[in-house]
């Protein structure tokens, strides 16, 4: 790739410390050129400019605007908010890169569970297919199935294609926004039972994605199931919240229904997609998916996964509330 071939990094313009902001400072650094595909010109373009960004201002569901930020790019970086419209962005852009020829890399952000929807699995028997996926295929939220449908369409679309199948983040909403309330008062207020899981950084999901647009080639037509270090339960990360905020705090086990509508129900009335989104993962969780973990970050890094002490170390809402 010349170095004068902007790569292309959409969701470039979410908080400070997000994946595709961090990509954008990481690549920067390297000596890339950045292009970041922002939804407004605000003071968060602004800041990627200071970094050293081309910004791009349009709207990923426009095709006009997909195609201009396209132009010279070869290596692309796709993220979205939760949206109803993400499967429609995800082709949008496939369109493009595919019309216009030249792409060295698609680095498709995805979720943990992709890695065993499988087809297969998800036409099997119905008895098999519960024990597998925990349900049918109507029980997962449409930010999943969106998910599932945009790996199909980018195999389809025949650019070369990487997928990051993340696990559940640290910085997940659930435990760093919905659960800030009772952290305040010393309590970690979660649905998930006795349920261990492997949280992952948002920080090494960013590098991944970065060293992989660095270097395609050894990485085409990979999919990669990340996980961090380790499977840890709720009384688990009751703990690093402790360690992080410096006072005792106690993980109390809620109901799921209760907690949803408790915390998801009304905090998130307004954004029905994303309420149903996370009301979908809190039922997975509580009932023990995500419980495995895997070593293939730190193969394709070379170091351990960060911590999940070390995500809630580094967040900025759990620093302000530390610092209350």
């Amino acid at each position: 790739m010349s170095k004068r071939n902007p790569i292309l990094i959409t969701g470039a313009a979410g908080e400070i410390g997000g994946v595709s902001r961090t990509m954008v400072d990481m690549l920067l650094e390297q000596g890339h050129p950045v292009r970041a595909f922002v939804r407004r010109d605000d003071e968060r373009a602004h800041s990627l400019r200071q970094a050293g960004a081309e910004v791009f201002v349009g709207d990923l569901l426009t095709i006009a605007d997909v195609t201009a930020a396209l132009k010279g790019v070869r290596r692309i970086y796709f993220s979205m908010s939760l949206s109803p419209y993400y499967t429609d962005a995800v082709s949008l852009m496939a369109a493009a890169a595919r019309a216009q020829g030249g792409i060295e890399v698609f680095v498709n952000i995805s979720e943990y569970e992709q890695s065993f929807m499988t087809f297969d699995h998800m036409t099997a028997p119905e008895e098999e297919r519960r024990a597998r996926l925990g349900g049918l295929v109507a029980d997962w939220s449409p930010q999943q199935r969106a998910h599932w449908v945009a790996e199909q369409v980018l195999e389809w679309s025949g650019i070369p294609t990487v997928n990051i199948q993340a696990a559940f983040f640290v910085e997940n909403p659930i435990m760093t926004w919905l659960a800030l309330g009772s952290l305040a008062d010393g309590e970690l207020r979660l649905p998930f039972g006795d349920h261990r899981l492997a949280p992952i950084a948002g920080y090494d999901v960013a590098e991944v994605c970065a060293k992989i647009l660095a270097d395609p080639e050894p990485h085409i037509s990979r999919s990669y199931a990340l996980t961090g270090p380790e499977l840890k339960d709720m009384h688990a990360i009751a703990e690093d919240f402790a360690a992080v905020l410096g006072r005792p705090v106690t993980y109390v086990p809620e109901d799921i229904e209760t907690w949803n509508k408790v915390y998801v129900d009304t905090h998130m009335s307004a954004y029905p997609h994303i309420a149903e989104h996370l009301k979908t993962l809190t039922r997975i969780i509580g009932r023990g998916g995500y419980g495995g973990k895997t070593d293939e970050l730190e193969t394709l890094l070379g170091r351990p996964a960060k911590t999940a002490r070390w995500a809630l170390e580094n967040h900025p809402r759990i620093q302000k509330l530390a610092a209350a």
